[in-house]
């Protein structure tokens, strides 16, 4: 039977559906859900249907939004207090105009929002900021701390980068649910083996990297990739080959993050944020590089281009076809990227100008889908049967 496929969108006013139907076609936009919400990642799981919204405010307190019938309705399991809170315990009038009760809640305010999801069999993870580790064992009703990330040793050292200390990307191996990766900017990425209670910080270079000095605070030094790292996949097959765009260039592994080597030869830029790696084919990768943090985070020369290697990083092609070639000034930000498991494989990317674009031909053309929409904050895909 032929798969239902919606494009999942985190914006700053809410998170909506994009409806492709099962030929990737017609494309019809529902929304916005989780009451307006600023929703920084979304996650569905295939086989049920089931759709998870994380996000959150300083107003609103952190909280991951759930959905069993594909968006027609969302329960929140609302985890920190906002301001919002404080105004209304303190002003009945305000309490009863939104609905408020004096709730309990599981961490009080120990963090200000969602920043990341990830399904790992039958747990579910999100990242926080500031970065800590989250796992719910039900289906996201009710969440814990992952105290072994918390109580990493380099900890006190961690450092947030633009957005603030926040854990913003999970990959996991479709082969072994102990093993875990995750991005934190601007401390690394980190790795588990034992389902996340003792943690490796895994950045070095690896040994065919020159260590030359960069003046950047971000760039590589002292033998690290730099700490900044904006997003990280994990390659298909049984090697953990993993890619990560960093603040300062694009990286492979070959050892699961134990060691980096620097495959920016051949791009635009060495800043950008999203990467994507092919569902089966594990030197195949896009990325979307932006012309530098300090120079306007737009498409050089504003003109939209969406990157491809063949092989491994080793080579790139400029994939242009049906993106807008003039007076392009969006950026795409770090979950923004996401791809189908089709043959050939779908990419999409969402704009901070409220447009989606879509790829069914592996990137070689383009055509945009949605615009007008809320600054995009994150592009996931939920491929149904």
């Amino acid at each position: 039977m032929a798969k239902h496929l919606t494009l999942l969108v985190g914006t700053t006013k809410g998170a909506f559906l994009i409806s492709g139907g099962a030929d990737r076609s017609g494309w019809a936009v529902s929304g916005p859900y989780c009451d307006g919400w600023v929703i920084n990642h979304m996650i569905g799981d295939p086989e049920t249907g089931e759709i998870w919204a994380g996000g959150g405010s300083d107003w609103s307190g952190a909280g991951i939004w759930r959905s069993t019938d594909h968006g027609s309705n969302w329960t929140l399991a609302k985890l920190t207090k906002g301001k919002m809170d404080d105004w209304a315990a303190n002003d009945p009038d305000f309490a009863r105009t939104i609905g408020w009760t004096d709730t309990p809640l599981p961490f009080t305010d120990t963090f200000s929002q969602i920043w990341s999801l990830g399904q790992v069999g039958p747990t579910l993870y999100a990242g926080t900021k500031p970065a800590s580790l989250l796992a719910s064992h039900d289906r996201g009703a009710t969440w814990a701390l992952v105290p072994g990330l918390t109580d990493h040793p380099s900890a006190s050292n961690w450092h947030g980068g633009a957005a603030g200390l926040v854990l913003h990307t999970i990959v996991s191996d479709p082969n072994d649910t102990k093993k875990l990766w995750i991005g934190i900017s601007a401390a690394g990425v980190f790795a588990t083996e034992d389902a996340g209670a003792t943690w490796d910080r895994r950045n070095r270079l690896s040994n065919t990297v020159p260590h030359t000095h960069h003046d950047h605070p971000a760039a590589p030094r002292d033998g690290d990739t730099g700490h900044c790292v904006h997003n990280m996949m994990r390659a298909p097959g049984s090697e953990d080959v993993l890619y990560q765009q960093n603040h300062h260039g694009v990286w492979r592994s070959s050892d699961g993050g134990r060691s980096w080597d620097d495959i920016t030869e051949g791009l635009p830029s060495t800043f950008g944020f999203p990467i994507r790696v092919h569902p089966s084919d594990p030197n195949t990768l896009w990325t979307l590089p932006l012309n530098g943090d300090s120079a306007g985070r737009y498409p050089p020369g504003a003109a939209a281009a969406v990157w491809r290697s063949r092989d491994g990083g080793k080579s790139w092609a400029a994939l242009r076809e049906g993106l807008p070639q003039t007076a392009c000034y969006f950026t795409v930000l770090r979950q923004a990227m996401a791809g189908d498991t089709r043959d050939p494989a779908g990419l999409y990317f969402g704009t901070n100008s409220g447009s989606v674009f879509a790829s069914l031909d592996e990137g070689d053309t383009w055509t945009e889908v949605a615009r007008h929409l809320p600054t995009i904050l994150a592009v996931e895909v939920l491929d149904q049967g």
